[in-house]
């Protein structure tokens, strides 16, 4: 080869560029061979290979190269909230070494929170360096999809089983049935009289291709380059020799490739998880300033200084006052961090896809079940989802019993059961001539096969012979005097055509070809005669007809009236999208009299030349045509409707033919019937010509783009998501990879999806139905109302604790709960009750409802301030309670005195760091379950370890407070005497469940030593319940008023304008009730806790 040829090579694999007839699809084949230097009957030489393959390298997809371990470690921890998690967790350790000479209880607690939040973080970077390392398997599953090995001429020598990694362009290759082409190649000759190829995965079309060797335009797009054959499609009919033009990442499976690489790239987080990263920013800011605010407060407990002529002097400073204030903080960042809240959304979202799968909704990803909720646009792909791609019969069209007059019959069904569906007006078990002649054709001049396959059944061959030969005829039943019902007998459900092949022996096959457009086989009955009998396109076969069959079987001349009126019958199923097929008969010509099929035969010669199939299908009869399509699946116009409903749009994007694509759009409610859809529907190339593209996408109603390729479909779901819409997209082959990764829902098919859409989807649907995605979008907006629920009750509970960490630090009182019991009550007390709140029953007018905005607030204004309320009674009851058993004897008729314990004034208690100048203080012991507590040798420890049944007052108050609380989560307005506890039975078991966890800790010894604390009376457990329970009183009084000022709190909806965050205390907490860490953050063990509780 010479040099000018390797330089056309390189510039066209590496540089992709576009110059005046360059590319090989508009070249002839003499042209090719000179553009690759190469003979088609020699192949190249093994110099010329070599050269090749330093020049182009291996035929195979690229890997890309992977993210190390240790950068996936560090991503783990890109994370502000983890971050902070982190910091409380090394400050924690620090503190547990500097306090370690204490030892004893105090000595074991302090190690365990830090510990704690350590395994919390650990088992978030091991799952997230899981997750992160099977995120890419949609590239693996592309080099699935390309060819083992390759047929190839070299040095004018055949090897037939050669790698196909080491093709290079220019390398002559011969295909076969069922071959898999293992490159971009040029057919330069047909071996069979056609050639056909599947390649709908790559390019969306429902029908295997015709191929040929003539040129086509320059810029004709990839269903057009008919001299093409695509890497990774298969032969499914004839066989040709090619020239490969492109390999490796220049075939266009290798742009889908690329461009999965490059959506993963910009994949986008989730609505919820977007609110969490904004607020994990602001709650960095805000936890700053109450940390600072604290030590403000309490700068006077460990930093004092004396006056001097109006300057500070004799500086003191307390290092382990210095410390206690530190732990404070620390506590403030565990209480303001809801750590349990990604367990309780993780088991909620499981218990979602549970729901889904059920509904054949196999969810891949747990976000996309939250995203679904706020689905604004689903984009369709139309064969296989809004169709059930398989090939069906919906109009026969026969001969009347007069010249000039036909008979139509509609054919119902969707698939090929020939139980599904029947043909109306037909007579059963009284076929006539006519009838039974179209029956006979259909089924002996077809190589096509149905299966039943458990359930299902399945086309062996091409689906539009298949709906002809085993569906068609078996819904027309057997002539004589047996129905469809007789053909059903003894489960065999194909007996009709089973029959007829008895009766009808084939003798020779004329293959199908481009230029006639028909099939024949000649067939030997069992009546002696040999017939001729054709099926193919209606124009052809009439072409070639001279009389035509009529009702009794007899013949008449076809006449131009005849004519005329078949093409309009023609014309007007064709304007239905509907592919006719017209069937013929003759007998055979007499050089075929005596031929049975022998190679020996002198008639045998004809047969073998394609060229004389024409003029042996002359003198036709025609009998009759019939209408196929790929038939809308009967469910798909109600959800589209109910999408609507729904403030859904629905677009339809195919590979697709445009005619065909809207009369489908047309019949399923897209589209009205008689509408102007000028506008609405384009092709993917007119589309990216359009100036205002995302005006014409902000359209309402239905839209249609037909001839999509891959980048129109990525195009397009940019354009959305850039205007703001949620963009739901389905697919099934690997053209539809990029689009899929690229859409906020990436929706595959799971029965006829390849495996790369399967991969680079959230979710797949098991029936392949356009209305599972309805019933799932439902399904997630249900979910998401019942997320807001138990995230208003989870946030309320960390501002409780908030708010009484912070009033600890303002009063000056001791520290009344520390950091792991409210890691304790963070992860595992609040977590049944709610995930319990997962449960509540939907609204019934769920898919009534525009769909959300992706940053609408889960609480109003209202709302919020309600919570802040709740927030602070919280506060208030587990400060109250700590302060109350150091200062009273009994409350509100409660004895506390019994363990006895000494009373201090609230003065004392507000002052107890100076305990060791009080002159003659001294305290009794007291008792809590079997352990006693003196304070003899220095009663100061009284309000240190002597704390310890106060503590554990305030744990078990906050615990009671957020069990009734989770009563006020079940609605947001409604009173629990309307919505009583028990319409959700499983928070009441969820509340037994928290109490019971704490009990387990308050009434076991080593647990009760690791939490810091003591088993309470019956007295102390009725003073809890006595400052618990006026939160559902509070709570009632709100909504009350919340109900009486609902109509002026509600005005008509606008859609806010993207704003930047501002980061207020009053925005932050509103962005805090948005947002919700999706991401797994959490251990394994609480996940198994609320899954085990679930079941």
């Amino acid at each position: 080869m010479g040099k000018g040829g390797e330089d056309l090579g390189i510039n066209k694999q590496t540089s992709g560029s576009e110059s005046s007839n360059s590319e090989p699809w508009a070249k002839d084949v003499r042209e090719c061979e000179d553009h690759f230097g190469v003979s088609v009957e020699k192949g190249l030489t093994t110099d010329d290979v070599a050269k090749r393959h330093q020049i182009y390298g291996l035929n195979e997809l690229e890997k890309p190269e992977g993210t190390s371990l240790f950068k996936l470690i560090l991503e783990q921890f890109n994370d502000t909230l983890v971050r902070i998690l982190l910091a409380a967790a090394v400050i924690s350790f620090v503190l547990a070494f500097v306090d370690g000479d204490e030892g004893g209880e105090m000595g074991i607690t302090a190690f365990v929170e830090p510990l704690v939040i350590f395994l919390i973080l650990i088992v978030n970077a091991v799952v997230g360096i899981w997750q992160e390392t099977n995120a890419e398997k949609a590239l693996e599953a592309l080099k699935e999809i390309q060819s083992q090995q390759a047929t190839v001429t070299r040095d004018g020598v055949k090897l037939s089983s050669l790698p196909a990694k080491e093709l290079v362009p220019g390398d002559v290759v011969e295909l076969r049935v069922g071959d898999k082409v293992p490159a971009d190649m040029r057919v330069v000759r047909l071996i069979s009289s056609t050639l056909r190829v599947e390649q709908g995965s790559l390019t969306g079309e429902s029908e295997a291709v015709s191929k040929t060797t003539k040129a086509v335009e320059e810029n004709a797009d990839i269903q057009g380059k008919k001299c093409i054959v695509f890497a990774g499609t298969t032969v499914v009919n004839g066989s040709c020799v090619c020239l490969v033009t492109h390999t490796g990442m220049s075939t266009e499976i290798g742009r889908v490739h690329s461009q999965i690489q490059e959506a993963s790239q910009h994949e986008e987080d989730t609505p919820l998880k977007k609110k969490l990263n904004e607020f994990g920013e602001a709650l960095t800011m805000i936890i700053g300033l109450i940390c600072a605010l604290v030590w403000l407060i309490n700068v006077k407990y460990f930093l004092s200084w004396e006056s001097v002529d109006g300057w500070p002097r004799n500086f003191k400073f307390s290092f382990e006052k210095c410390t206690y204030y530190f732990e404070i903080a620390v506590a403030l960042a565990v209480a303001a961090i809801p750590e349990g809240l990604p367990a309780v959304i993780t088991t909620c979202l499981a218990l979602g896809t549970r729901k889904m799968a059920q509904k054949n909704a196999l969810v891949r990803k747990l976000p996309s079940v939250e995203t679904l909720g706020c689905t604004t646009v689903i984009c369709s792909d139309k064969t296989g989802t809004l169709t059930t791609n398989q090939m069906a019969v919906s109009k026969l069209v026969a001969m009347g019993s007069r010249i000039g007059t036909l008979r139509s019959f509609n054919v119902e069904g969707t698939s090929f059961d020939p139980r599904d569906g029947k043909i109306e007006d037909w007579p059963v078990g009284r076929m006539d001539t006519n009838l039974q002649m179209i029956a006979k054709i259909a089924a002996i001049c077809n190589d096509a096969n149905v299966e039943q396959s458990e359930n299902q059944f399945v086309a062996r061959g091409m689906p539009t012979e298949a709906a002809l030969k085993q569906v068609l005829v078996e819904k027309m039943g057997f002539p004589e005097g047996a129905n469809k019902a007789s053909s059903l007998a003894n489960g065999d459900v194909l007996r009709c055509c089973r029959l007829w092949s008895e009766l009808e022996q084939r003798i020779a096959t004329l293959e199908f070809d481009r230029d006639r457009k028909s099939m024949g086989v000649m067939v030997d009955s069992s009546s002696g005669t040999k017939l001729l009998l054709v099926k193919g396109a209606v124009e052809n076969v009439l072409e070639r007809s001279t009389h035509i069959q009529l009702l009794d079987g007899s013949t008449q001349e076809l006449d131009q009236y005849s004519r005329d009126l078949i093409l309009q019958s023609l014309h007007d199923m064709s304007m239905s999208a509907l592919r006719c097929l017209g069937f013929a008969y003759s007998d055979v010509p007499s050089d075929f009299a005596t031929y049975d099929g022998s190679e020996d035969h002198p008639a045998h010669q004809q047969l073998l030349n394609p060229s004389n199939y024409s003029s042996i299908e002359s003198n036709l009869t025609f009998v009759g045509f019939v209408g196929l399509r790929d038939p809308p699946r009967k469910e798909v116009r109600q959800a589209i409707a109910d999408c609507r409903t729904a403030g859904i749009r629905v677009m339809v994007i195919t590979g697709d033919n445009k005619s065909t694509a809207e009369a489908i759009c047309r019949e399923i409610g897209v589209f009205e019937a008689d509408e102007d859809i000028s506008t609405r529907s384009l092709t993917g190339k007119e589309f990216m010509d359009v100036k205002d593209q995302k005006n014409h996408l902000r359209q309402s109603g239905g839209l249609l783009f037909s001839r999509a390729e891959p980048k129109h479909k990525q195009e397009i779901v940019r354009l959305l998501k850039e205007d703001g819409e949620v963009v739901a997209m389905t697919g099934d082959g690997v053209n539809d990879a990029p689009a899929l990764k690229l859409a906020d829902i990436g929706v595959a098919m799971g029965i006829s999806g390849t495996e790369v859409a399967k991969e680079a989807s959230d979710m797949v649907l098991a029936d392949d139905n356009f209305s599972t995605i309805v019933a799932a979008v439902g399904e997630g907006r249900s979910i998401y109302n019942n997320m807001k629920a138990f995230i208003r009750y989870m946030i309320s509970s960390n501002i409780g604790e908030v708010a009484s960490i912070f009033l600890t630090a303002a009063l000056g009182i001791p520290e009344g709960m520390i950091p792991v019991q409210l890691l304790w009550v963070n992860l595992v007390t609040d977590g049944p009750p709610a995930t319990a709140l997962g449960f509540n029953p939907p609204d019934k007018d769920i898919m009534k409802k525009p769909p959300r905005r992706s940053d609408d607030s889960l609480i109003t204004a209202w709302i919020l301030f309600r919570y802040l309320v709740i927030g602070m009674y919280v506060g208030v009851a587990t400060v109250g309670v700590f302060i109350i058993w150091y200062t009273h004897s009994s409350f509100m008729g409660i004895d506390l005195s019994q363990d006895g314990h000494s009373l201090v004034s609230y003065s004392q208690l507000a002052h107890w760091g100076q305990c060791s100048s009080w002159e003659g203080f001294k305290v009794s012991p007291f008792t809590a379950g079997s352990q006693t507590f003196s304070f003899e040798s220095n009663p100061c420890e009284y309000f240190h370890q002597g704390k310890i049944k106060a503590s554990t007052l305030s744990l078990s108050v906050l615990v009671a407070i957020e069990m009734f609380n989770s009563l006020n989560a079940l609605s947001e307005d409604g009173s629990l005497v309307t919505m009583p506890p028990w319409v959700n039975p499983w928070l009441l078991l969820a509340m037994a469940v928290s109490f019971g966890l704490h009990f387990v800790i308050l009434y076991v010894p080593f647990l009760a030593q690791v939490f810091g604390i003591v088993p309470l009376s019956l007295n102390e457990w009725l003073l809890v319940l006595a400052v618990s329970l006026p939160v559902i009183l509070i709570d009632e009084v709100l909504k009350f008023v919340g109900r009486l000022t609902s109509g002026y709190r509600y005005s008509p909806r606008t859609p806010p304008a993207k704003q930047k965050t501002e980061y207020s205390l009053t925005s932050v907490l509103i962005q805090y009730t948005k947002t919700v860490q999706v991401k797994v953050t959490v251990t394994v063990m609480i996940n198994e806790i609320c899954s085990e509780f679930v079941t």
